[in-house]
């Protein structure tokens, strides 16, 4: 017998790998929060500053972010103050700066009249972009048809 493939559709959703993701990143702020320690804002009340945060929102996130590996914490101590925490993102926090971007380049695109900000390349100061491309190497532009097929870790439905 034949097995006839899944489809998009018939595929346990909560299996999907943007679901997953949302999972740590969907609450509001914490995706601002990632952004901000990406440019290095690490300390606890300098986050609350920049961000405009409650510190109870601030606390949960920070927790949350941790919880799933994506920030550590770094004791320090001013002179003459307690010994306090700052927050650094850990190599899979790092990993989300392709995923900021792309958040970014949209909003520019779709949500603001000018770029307020542009990410340049250390090495030769030219703007960054981002760029889709399969295995073989060719570009994959927005307007370019891809499709999505079932991976090794795609489950069915839910039989219960």
């Amino acid at each position: 017998m034949t097995e006839v493939p899944l489809r998009w559709r018939d595929l346990d959703s909560g299996a999907c790998s943007i679901a997953r993701t949302m999972t740590v990143l969907g609450e509001p702020w914490t995706v601002l929060v990632v952004r901000d320690l990406l440019h290095g804002v690490r300390r606890f009340d300098d986050l609350v500053a920049h961000l405009g945060i409650a510190r109870t929102v601030l606390a949960r996130r920070l927790a949350a972010l941790a919880e799933a590996g994506l920030v550590e914490t770094a004791e320090y101590r001013e002179p003459g103050r307690r010994t306090r925490r700052e927050y650094r993102l850990t190599d899979a926090g790092q990993d989300l700066r392709p995923v900021l971007m792309a958040l970014m380049e949209y909003g520019d695109r779709h949500r603001a009249d000018e770029p307020p900000v542009v990410v340049r390349h250390e090495g030769c100061g030219e703007p960054v972009t981002l760029v889709a491309e399969c295995a073989a190497g060719h570009r994959v532009g927005a307007g370019d048809r891809v499709r999505s097929t079932p991976g090794p870790g795609a489950r069915g439905p839910d039989p219960g």
